[in-house]
């Protein structure tokens, strides 16, 4: 079993790896660590309204490429009937129509 001189031994021989009160004071003081803790939760605030920011733009992204889309599609229909008529017209006036 280990002594009180034994004890004071081991701690006279790590005294440079046992950390003090004071050693911790002297990082970083309780003012200090609040304050960095209010930044920390400043930045993760502005990190969340970025991340609201991106998500609203990309919503509208999405919803502009979607009405592009359905656009595109009625397009596609409508030059799919005309070409139908061109091809009605060209047989009624006996045209070949060539691609």
């Amino acid at each position: 079993m280990l002594t009180d001189e034994d004890i004071q031994k081991i701690i006279e021989a790590q005294k440079g790896v046992f950390t003090t009160k004071e050693d911790l004071a002297k990082l970083l003081t309780l003012e200090e660590f609040d304050q960095s803790q209010e930044e920390v939760k400043q930045e993760i605030f502005g990190l969340l309204e970025s991340v609201q920011a991106l998500t609203i733009s990309v919503d509208k992204l999405t919803k502009v490429v979607e009405d592009l889309h359905e656009e595109f599609i009625a397009i596609t229909a409508q030059v799919d009937r005309h070409e139908k008529w061109f091809h009605q017209i060209a047989d009624k006036l006996g045209i070949k129509l060539e691609y």
